[in-house]
């Protein structure tokens, strides 16, 4: 068996994708998109190294871009078989592809507007909504713990992942040659306090493991602390009047805020003021976690029991329009707006920026990772001038950086994760994390459990 990688490798955190090998199968764990600047474009534009059409399946451990969003190219490149995942990750997915559709033949249109000239090959979205359609017909819908039979010689086996609503880690079983092998492949963890979720759960055996990294060499802060933390600067801009701009990532990221904005409003603790949902594709996924919220935690659970229902619109104002979003750059006084996309890399957000960038009262309120070469970065990083639409604006508002609100666990939930495989001895490999991240952790992994861990570059493979 030969396992190749085809993205989060060499330092990358986007574009998750593992092609699988066997005499008999081919197979790929995720599809990512690549985010981020030119460079990662340049990375979309061509299919996975697989020949889509003699793929046997692919596997889904969650609906996030980053690996989820290379899935309708390949079906535009000829794939044809079934997409495995839990039925929760393929509506969101199904979700977020539609939304990334829209957004790339926006931008081509755009481009061709403004660049185009006779004899020029326009500019062309990576696919289209038609290919995202097709998943519907070939998602297969798994229950968590069931073993799935993807083919004769590879079953599946998917573990709450406790990263996103539907998210799962995924055990392959491999028999080649009478000789079973087992591969893991974590997927994204997210923290062990992460609300809403439940926590992550383990496997217990494994020959080669794939393990995220992307916060490998750190822990968050606080929850508790982060929680105070929030609430300061939101009762702060509460009581001054002042504009909160929130890029969020629409699945997971808004819901856990206005989780959050609920519980503050409810028990009276800030002042109500107007929180704008400015974005279409969060308003899907609330539906979706409505409908699914019997897998939502304990905490979800009590609140629900005390009268406070943080799905339900009665905290938020729906955005849904163009036009009712351009018109929130109008509003008055204390608000929040979030909206997408949450790397600050496109979508609504950007309008927002560009008219509050430069008010020293405003607030920018960043609330997950952040990847390299993408504005968001930027923000954290506080670049003096931030270049949108062509335009050079200084950064002047107040940006706050609350990394206690990731969905991915932090070094020590990573640890704790893998030391339920540890005893196993299998082999390990670091990727979805920059280098300083993934190095910190293959040396705890050491330094803990004796095990060398090998940090791929992008289309290394991994043999066993």
């Amino acid at each position: 068996m030969r396992i190749q990688i085809l993205g989060a490798a060499g330092g990358e955190v986007t574009g998750s994708a593992y092609l699988v090998q066997t005499e008999k199968t081919s197979i790929l764990i995720d599809a990512g998109m690549f985010q981020g600047g030119k460079e990662a474009d340049n990375k979309n534009k061509l299919p996975a190294d697989a020949n889509p059409a003699k793929l046997n399946a692919i596997l889904l451990t969650h609906g996030h871009l980053d690996h989820s969003g290379r899935i309708p190219l390949l079906i535009k490149f000829g794939f044809k078989g079934p997409i495995y995942s839990t039925v929760e990750s393929l509506e969101l997915a199904q979700i977020i592809l539609e939304d990334s559709a829209r957004l790339q033949t926006a931008d081509a249109m755009r481009h061709n507007r403004k660049h185009w000239k006779p004899g020029k090959t326009p500019a062309e979205p990576l696919y289209s909504s038609e290919h995202v359609q097709h998943m519907k017909e070939m998602g297969v819908p798994v229950r968590l713990e069931e073993h799935v039979i993807i083919s004769e010689d590879i079953t599946a086996r998917w573990i709450e992942a406790g990263h996103m609503l539907g998210s799962g880690s995924i055990e392959l079983s491999v028999n080649e040659g009478g000789i079973k092998k087992i591969v893991v492949f974590s997927g994204d963890l997210g923290p062990v306090t992460m609300p809403l979720l439940k926590p992550f759960e383990h496997f217990n055996k494994a020959d080669l493991v794939f393990l995220e990294s992307t916060y490998g060499d750190r822990d968050h802060k606080s929850y508790e602390e982060t929680i105070r933390e929030f609430e300061n600067i939101i009762s702060k801009a509460s009581e001054s009047g002042d504009k909160i701009l929130v890029p969020t990532f629409a699945i997971g990221r808004a819901q856990q805020i206005i989780y959050h904005l609920a519980e503050l409003f409810h028990f009276k603790k800030v002042k109500p003021f107007p929180v704008y949902l400015d974005s279409p594709m969060a308003l899907k996924a609330f539906d979706v976690y409505r409908h699914h919220q019997n897998l939502l935690d304990d905490e979800f659970q009590e609140l629900k029991r005390k009268g406070v229902f943080p799905l339900e619109p009665q905290y938020f104002i729906p955005s849904e329009t163009a036009e009712q979003s351009k018109a929130l750059n109008n509003v008055k006084g204390a608000c929040m707006i979030l909206a997408g996309a949450g790397m600050v890399t496109g979508g609504r957000i950007l309008h927002h920026l560009l008219h509050s960038i430069e008010n020293p009262n405003a607030h920018i309120l960043i609330v997950g990772y952040q990847g390299r070469g993408s504005t968001g970065r930027k923000l954290v990083d506080r670049w003096p001038i931030i270049r949108m639409f062509g335009q050079e604006k200084a950064l002047k508002a107040q940006v706050h950086t609350l990394n206690g609100f990731s969905a991915h666990a932090g070094q020590t939930d990573l640890l704790s994760w893998f030391s339920y495989l540890a005893p196993s001895r299998p082999k390990v490999v670091l990727t979805h994390g920059e280098d300083g991240p993934r190095n910190a952790l293959a040396k705890c992994i050491k330094d803990r459990f004796g095990l060398d861990a090998t940090l791929p570059n992008l289309r290394d493979v991994i043999e066993i």
